[in-house]
């Protein structure tokens, strides 16, 4: 079940090397960002609206290649 705006959890996304803010638009205007540049991490920060958006996104950084760090919801 979706919830409402309001309430969406917020989730942090790290990924192994650079990936360019203009990707922000292809995953749903998720804020990206270079958290280190050695080794090169980017962390992808934003609201999730559920699961289901939330393994869509996965699967969409599985698609690119991308090595996922870690994936960590947080707290409000």
């Amino acid at each position: 079940m979706a919830q409402n705006a309001e309430t969406c959890p917020v989730y942090q996304i790290r990924l192994a090397g650079e990936m360019d803010s203009a990707w922000a638009s292809w995953l749903n205007g998720l804020s990206i960002r270079m958290e280190s540049t050695q080794p090169a991490v980017t962390c992808i920060t934003g609201e999730v609206v559920d699961q289901t958006r939330l393994r869509g996104i996965l699967n969409q950084l599985w698609d690119l290649n991308r090595t996922i760090l870690s994936v960590i919801r947080l707290e409000e």
